[in-house]
This record gives structure tokens, sequence and C-alpha cells, in this order.
């Protein structure tokens, strides 16, 4: 037994994040989404199954699911850069908001009840689907991206949610962006890049804001080091990084070789289902 698990649990679980790593990579390029909508889920069954809490589950999940972000939104940036889809002009201007909002979710989340983040999820995961899937070209905010204090305002909400969530911000500035009319794959290339600048201070951030629960819960060894650092797992971080670096260049051929309303649809569907998984959670306290 390691952990309170034996040797077949153990084995099931470590290749089910070794695929979740594959899978969110390959998301990661397609839909410039850093991983997270598809690693927050799993890492929620993972951590389950091994025994943590469910008072602290849904934070290790997002922190680790940050932390795995970092290489692969790198990886995917650079893929997109080279391609010369990425605007660098809305990263000038959101740069510094993304990173306050950031710090602003990392202290929430020190403090924050454990459905508070489920019920973020789910509210911007139903609103996100449903823009995408039955979007029609009326569906506007405006002809381009506003400028000056609202733009900024925009930046912070971005990074304020995607730490919440787990995120690396593209499910957020995908909508922005697409609502403002531009192009899906120009959003999609542009969010791997804040995808960047939110992963490495929302990890930063969430393991000051877990620092406490080893202390709180002695008895599971998920939480305590060297297992995990704050509400970081290092166990899933180790497992699900590798193959997501592998497959995330793989998902950027993939975006631009689709249609604009192909890709629209496809995730707005996996965003519907994800989120009626948490739906389902709130509901029976899974």
């Amino acid at each position: 037994m390691i952990a309170g698990l034996d040797i077949k649990d153990i084995v099931e679980l470590a290749l089910l994040l070794i695929a979740t790593g594959a899978l969110s990579g390959f998301l990661a390029g397609v839909f410039g989404i850093g991983g997270g909508a598809i690693l927050v889920p799993v890492f929620y069954e993972c951590f389950r199954i091994a025994g943590v809490p469910l008072e602290v589950r849904m934070p290790l999940c997002i922190g680790t699911s940050l932390a795995v972000i970092i290489p692969t939104s790198i990886r995917s940036f650079q893929a997109h850069y080279k391609r010369g889809a990425v605007d660098m002009a809305i990263l000038r201007v959101w740069w510094l908001p993304i990173v306050v909002g950031v710090v602003a979710g990392s202290v929430i989340a020190r403090y924050a009840p454990e459905r508070l983040f489920k019920i973020v999820f789910v509210c911007v995961a139903y609103s996100a689907a449903a823009r995408l899937i039955f979007a029609r070209e009326g569906w506007k905010l405006g002809d381009d991206l506003p400028k000056g204090l609202l733009m900024r305002a925009y930046g912070f909400c971005v990074g304020i949610l995607s730490t919440l969530m787990g995120i690396g911000g593209g499910l957020f500035s995908n909508l922005l962006m697409t609502f403002y009319g531009r192009p899906i794959h120009q959003a999609v290339a542009t969010s791997s890049a804040l995808a960047v600048l939110i992963s490495i201070p929302g990890a930063l951030g969430y393991i000051y804001a877990g620092w406490p629960a080893a202390a709180n819960y002695p008895a599971v060894a998920a939480l305590q080091i060297p297992f995990a650092l704050g509400y970081v797992s290092l166990i899933g971080a180790v497992l699900v990084m590798p193959m997501s670096l592998v497959t995330a260049p793989l998902g950027v051929r993939a975006a631009h070789a689709m249609s604009k309303r192909t890709l629209e649809v496809a995730f707005g569907c996996y965003l519907l289902i994800v989120g009626s998984r948490f739906v389902l959670s709130l509901v029976g306290g899974l």
C-alpha cells in the first residue's frame, strides 16, 4: 500500500494521468486554453480516488492544473507564434491587469469555500458553451476590441476567473476576442500566450494558498511533501507534463486545419460536458 492505495490502483491512476496529459496538450494547441478545462475534471476524479477530502479537493485540482499548464502553454505559444497568429498588441495591454487578477484570485483561493470554485467553473463553462454552439454573426459586443480602462478591466477579469477555474485564460480571451469580431484562429493563438502569463503566478499563488493544508490534513498523504506543495500535486504534475508537451504542437496543426465553425462547436460541446460534471458534483456533493 502507498498513500492508502494498492499497486493496481496506483498503476491505473498513473495511466489515466498520462493519457490526460496527452489529451490536454493536444487541446491546448487546438483551443489555446492551456489544457486546464481538461485537467481539472480529471484531477478531481483522481484525487477523489486517492482520498483527498472534499474541502480541499477542488483547489488542489486547480493549483495542479495551473502548474501543468506552464510548460504546455509555453510550447503552444511558441508554435502559434511561429505561424504569426499571435496579436502582440493585446498582450502589451493585458499583461499587467492579468497578473494583478491572478494575484487577487490566489488570495481568494486561500479563504474561499470549495463550492465557489465549482460554481465559477460551471457558470463560465455553460455561458461559453452557449456562445460557441449557438452563436450567430450578429452576436457581437463591437467591431473591435475597446481601448483604455475597459480593455484593462477585461484583462483583470481574465486573470482572476482563470485562477479560480485553473485554466490558462484561453476560455475567456477566446470569447472576448470573438465577441469583438476577431477571428477564432487569432483568438486561440493569442490565448496561448495569455496562458503563460496566468499559469506561472497562478501556480505559485496556489502553493501559497494551500500551504496550511498539509498541517490541517496530516493523514492525507497526497497533500504532504514530497507528494505536494500547497495546492499543487507534484505527482500529478510530473505524470501529466511530459505527454502534454509532446502533443501540444499537434493540436496547433489541427487548429489551423479546422474551419472556424468546427472549432467553435467542438470547443462548446466540450465545455458543456465538463460543466455538467460539476453540476452533478454540486448537487450530489461528490
